[in-house]
């Protein structure tokens, strides 16, 4: 399952990231995500709000339920195994993490879940690898800039990354340039303010432009 699953995410070459927008939205937003051409969303845990956990894993298994042939689902800013777990018995197909965490990175492949952690550093970077990361997320990748990317893919052309973080419409292709598999995109994408007004035909627009962006690199 898991090859299979980080297959479609290389292939499709960007994640939405949702972050804070309750679950009771998550089918509006999921379902404009999707007419867009974006099939791989992250939702993510608020690790300053415990009590909002239980919200996290209700969104993935609404979109497991409505989309599970369409859309993959992945849980994010996971950094415990204990929270791996959750994930996985929700329905979750891969983890994302700001950070690399050992036992986040083998509890996640030990369920047969995509790893994807995220790393500053090409010593991160390589250390997640090691320890069985299948795409290293460079984070914060909008303040390192492509040229970041470029010079730490020279050493570490074995190693699949993903930019995140400040990622735009505007220079998501400059990551895939410089040598990333793909990019994630938050608020620039998924707009809270459009979600609250309802305008779910503008996220699917802009999805379109991402896509289209990225399909230029193909």
């Amino acid at each position: 399952m898991s090859e299979k699953v980080l297959n479609k995410i290389l292939e499709d070459k960007i994640i939405a990231i949702v972050r804070g927008i309750p679950s009771s939205q998550i089918a509006g937003l999921a379902q404009a995500l999707n007419k867009g051409g974006i099939h791989c969303i992250e939702i993510t845990f608020d690790q300053s709000a415990p009590e909002k956990l239980e919200e996290t894993l209700k969104s993935i298994r609404t979109v497991k339920e409505l989309f599970g042939g369409e859309i993959l689902a992945g849980a994010g800013t996971v950094m415990s195994s204990e929270q791996v777990e959750l994930a996985a018995e929700a329905g979750a197909e891969y983890t994302i993490s700001p950070n690399v965490n050992e036992s986040v990175i083998r509890k996640t492949k030990e369920l047969g879940l995509v790893s994807i952690p995220g790393a500053m550093t090409p010593s991160e970077a390589a250390q997640a690898y090691e320890w069985g990361a299948d795409i290293v997320k460079i984070f914060p990748a909008g303040n390192l800039g492509p040229s970041y990317i470029k010079a730490i893919k020279a050493p570490l052309k074995h190693i699949p990354l993903t930019a995140v973080g400040g990622v735009n419409v505007e220079n998501c292709v400059e990551f895939i340039k410089a040598g990333c598999c793909g990019v994630a995109c938050g608020g620039n994408l998924v707009s809270a303010k459009l979600i609250n007004e309802g305008r779910f035909d503008e996220i699917t627009e802009l999805a379109k432009a991402y896509v289209k962006a990225l399909r230029s690199e193909v």
